[in-house]
């Protein structure tokens, strides 16, 4: 599997490929959907840097596969360049489970 972070194009479905990585950054230029990955293997872990553009209040929503604690999912930070951090765990092909760190600094 290739190291470091592989840059996603922004597009309204965010689709990650686990085959080849698992760690990704992408930055949203409009409201966007994280899709489910593709290629997952039970037991990958990996993270997606979410970062605004320069505009910001850009939203996320998730693919049913995303699982979060209490069943909420997480909201991003607005401000225009904000970085979030999603980290996930495969926990099966259709379960990753996920927490998000807000607003790195």
């Amino acid at each position: 599997m290739r190291q470091g972070l592989a840059a996603i194009t922004d597009a309204t479905s965010i689709v990650m490929n686990m085959a080849s990585q698992n760690q990704f950054t992408i930055t949203l230029g409009g409201n966007r959907t994280l899709a489910a990955p593709t290629n997952p293997t039970a037991g990958q872990t990996g993270h997606i840097y979410l970062i605004q553009d320069g505009t910001g209040s850009r939203t996320l929503s998730y693919n049913s596969v995303f699982k979060f604690a209490g069943g909420s999912d997480p909201v991003l930070s607005t401000a225009a360049n904000a970085v979030d951090l999603l980290v996930f765990s495969i926990r099966d092909t259709d379960k990753v489970d996920a927490v998000m760190v807000n607003d790195l600094k």
